[in-house]
């Protein structure tokens, strides 16, 4: 007989070797049967409840384990059920042996769905304010000239986590959202007026400050541009349709303005990528594009949002041909690169046939319309590339010219009429659809410095966590993309072409130099 292995199957063995011979015993002796039944009897009920009660355990311990699920050390291997496209900025979490789970995006953090919403950390709800009184009004008061202005609630999202790419960004006091109040509403005198109901704004922030790169110029003229009513509509000299709005607001500390009121330009649905480039402008760091929003507008049938775009009173006037406020062609925009003018605040001479434009501003705007794809300033003729039937210089019929490209001249090259050394890049519409392997290179030739400051964020890679901070304010923008998926396709775009740039710097031994100018 071998010997039993486990505890339970020992104490079996041990009451059964013992208790065999003696009830043996008992049966085979001569006493009474009543009294040797009920030895047996009890023997076996004592035996039968211990092994009922080596069942019920077992069933318990089983029962214990299926409830815990894997082991810690297999957590790692458990799929997250969802990924959530309001994913936070915390910190990745510790697994149990002691290393870090890391996202499959770096400013996402994985975690399981909750079925009701927590209290993360880094996470911040927008705050409940009071409802502010309107004062009556004095017939002296200044105010009574001018469109009256209405503070307008936070908007509340006590009910859902506000996203961890906009989480942190709630208007400064003095800086919340804003509209015109117009009509019998608004009259000299009033002292009983009733406040109207705010519209939300559209553009959105929800936390004390804007993003840094977004000055407070910035934010108000956003405003100005997607809340502000419109006035009227003026003709502008325009082949693709824009229109200019004039708006209700007021003109106080700034430059824009079509006489009296503010104003700006409405373009086309096919032109929405202005609104992009003018995030990635500010987040590179170049602050050369004019506020744009996206908006929709009663008087259109369509219903489709469009660009807004800032109208600039500032900016120096341009010709009807090139559409720029100074005259350059393709040969002598080479040569200018190699004079490098007003470099270091070298005068230039004259016979090197220098504009008023910095060195530096050819740089930026080379950068910025390789990122977009942007061709209409630099290759006009469309010669970097295999263009479309879509694209301008396609339309009607007509073939790109590459033979003679120094006579080429160049568009949209704006300067501001107080500022000839800087440029502003207008008309940016970009191009997200255009493959890799037939990207505009033509528009880096002759480049051979980049601002530091912009190559700074496509090395730090938090460029998409920017854009979508940044392109989140703009709640029409983000909406007609396709919220955050489709932004996501968008930034894959850039983030690609980002890379492809960086490569073509190192091979080219371009430098990158800090340009402050």
């Amino acid at each position: 007989m071998t010997c039993p292995d486990k505890p339970g199957q020992l104490i079996n063995w041990f009451v059964c070797s013992l208790c065999a011979p003696r009830v043996c015993k008992l049966w085979s002796s001569r006493r009474p049967r009543t009294r040797r039944n009920l030895l047996l009897a009890t023997a076996c009920a004592i035996y039968l409840g211990f092994l009922v009660s080596q069942v019920g355990r077992g069933s318990f311990l089983h029962g214990q384990t299926t409830d815990r699920g894997p082991p810690r050390s297999d957590l790692s291997k458990v799929p997250f059920p969802e990924i959530p496209l309001d994913g936070t900025l915390a910190p990745p979490e510790l697994q149990g042996n002691g290393s870090t789970l890391q996202p499959n995006v770096v400013y996402i953090t994985l975690r399981s769905k909750r079925s009701k919403p927590a209290n993360i950390r880094g996470t911040v709800k927008p705050k409940r304010r009071k409802k502010y009184a309107v004062a009556s009004l004095v017939p002296d008061q200044e105010a009574l000239v001018r469109p009256s202005l209405i503070l307008q609630e936070v908007p509340r999202a006590a009910d859902a986590e506000v996203p961890a790419y906009v989480q942190g960004y709630l208007t400064k006091v003095g800086e919340r959202p804003w509209r015109v109040l117009r009509g019998p509403g608004v009259r000299a005198g009033g002292s009983n007026l009733r406040q109207p109901r705010v519209r939300e704004s559209n553009i959105r922030i929800y936390s004390e400050s804007a993003p840094s790169w977004l000055s407070k110029d910035d934010i108000r003229r956003m405003r100005l541009l997607a809340d502000a009513e419109v006035v009227s509509i003026l003709p502008a000299v325009s082949k693709s349709g824009a229109r200019l709005l004039v708006l209700e607001g007021s003109t106080t500390g700034s430059d824009s303005g079509c006489g009296p009121s503010p104003c700006g330009l409405l373009k086309q649905p096919l032109d929405m990528s202005e609104v992009f480039a003018f995030h990635l402008d500010r987040i590179l760091g170049l602050n050369r594009t004019l506020p744009s929003v996206s908006r929709k507008s009663g008087f259109i049938q369509d219903g489709q949002p469009r660009p807004f775009i800032l109208w600039d009173s500032s900016l120096a006037s341009a010709s009807n041909e090139s559409h720029s406020s100074v005259k350059v062609t393709w040969g002598t925009y080479q040569q200018l690169l190699k004079q490098k003018c007003w470099l270091n605040g070298r005068i230039p001479r004259p016979e090197w046939g220098c504009t008023g434009i910095h060195h530096h501003e050819w740089s930026k705007m080379a950068l910025f319309d390789f990122l977009l794809q942007i061709y209409n300033r630099l290759d006009t003729k469309c010669c970097g590339f295999r263009p479309r039937k879509e694209d301008a210089c396609m339309q009607n019929g007509l073939r790109p010219n590459c033979d003679d490209q120094n006579s080429v001249t160049l568009a949209h090259i704006i300067q501001r009429k107080n500022d000839p050394r800087h440029l502003v890049f207008i008309d940016n519409k970009g191009f997200f659809d255009r493959s890799e392997d037939n990207l505009n290179f033509k528009l880096l030739e002759g480049i051979r410095e980049f601002p530091e400051s912009a190559v700074s964020v496509l090395k730090s890679q938090h460029l998409r966590q920017k854009l979508l901070q940044s392109l989140f304010l703009d709640r029409v923008y983000w909406e007609s993309q396709g919220g955050r998926q489709g932004m996501e396709k968008l930034i894959d775009v850039i983030e690609q072409r980002a890379r492809i740039l960086l490569t073509y710097i190192n091979a080219h031994g371009a430098r990158v130099v800090p340009m402050n100018e």
